[in-house]
């Protein structure tokens, strides 16, 4: 793919409450190869992350900046930060650093190499160096990505993960609906209604504790667990064949 800009990766950052990492994330992100946008969306943050990133954001134009005017959760922010993206592939980083910007390119090289439409980077495929994860985290993450796959039949093995990269057009033309954590089971399960083709890399994890600041509770597992029937089964054969002015046939999803 010769044609491909230089730095051919946006990056997209949501954001609610990270006055502590977010200056340090950006810098990284900013400092590693194949990046060339990075899209920070603050989401209605109650300490200094707004006042941080805009300052960042005046010295630097690679940062797009966009902030919410009320707090609507991650599924919301990745949705205003996709439409934003401009370069050919986007990739999402949370505002910490559990996740390591410098395997960008693990993740990334199966698009740009067109082996892929949609790459996983996963914390279980071997390996790595990571953070002793807490028990009952990996138990229940494990359990919502089997039950991902049986209603999706892919076969990946962290649902969950962060690091989603994507085909710019193929994020951009599919309809977010989750505000939250939702938007993972969502996701993956209308990537597998599409047939897209994925791809799935080992990455390493270093993990924040609750006290450390991590924003994700019980609830939201409750919630992944609807959304993977809502999307991944009770949606599977409900999308609705339409046609045109033009007679062209579309599919539009329900």
């Amino acid at each position: 793919m010769s044609d491909l800009p230089e730095n051919p990766l946006t990056v997209v950052i949501p954001a609610y409450n990270e006055e502590e990492t977010v200056e340090s994330v950006i810098n990284t992100v900013l400092n590693t190869p194949l990046v060339g946008e990075v899209v920070v969306v603050n989401d209605f943050s109650k300490d200094k992350t707004r006042e941080i990133v805009e300052e960042m954001a005046r010295k630097e134009p690679k940062i797009t900046f966009i902030s919410h005017d009320h707090n609507q959760g991650k599924g919301a922010a990745l949705r205003t930060g996709f439409q934003h993206a401009k370069l050919p592939f986007v990739i999402v980083q949370d505002a910490d650093l559990e996740y390591a910007p410098s395997e960008f390119e693990r993740v990334v090289r199966p698009l740009i190499d067109d082996k892929c439409d949609v790459c996983y980077g996963s914390r279980y495929l071997k390996n790595n160096p990571r953070r002793v994860l807490q028990f009952w985290h990996t138990m229940g993450n494990r359990f919502l990505t089997t039950l991902s796959n049986m209603a999706t039949n892919l076969h990946v093995t962290d649902m969950e993960t962060c690091y989603k990269a994507f085909k710019r057009e193929v994020i951009q033309n599919i309809k977010i609906e989750e505000n939250r954590f939702g938007f993972e089971p969502e996701i993956t399960a209308k990537i597998a209604r599409r047939g897209l083709r994925v791809f799935e890399v080992s990455i390493s994890y270093f993990p924040r504790t609750n006290a450390e600041g991590k924003h994700i509770g019980w609830k939201d597992g409750v919630r992944a667990i609807w959304c993977i029937f809502k999307y991944g089964i009770w949606r599977r054969n409900k999308n609705v064949m339409l046609i045109d002015e033009n007679n062209k046939l579309s599919i539009s999803e329900r």
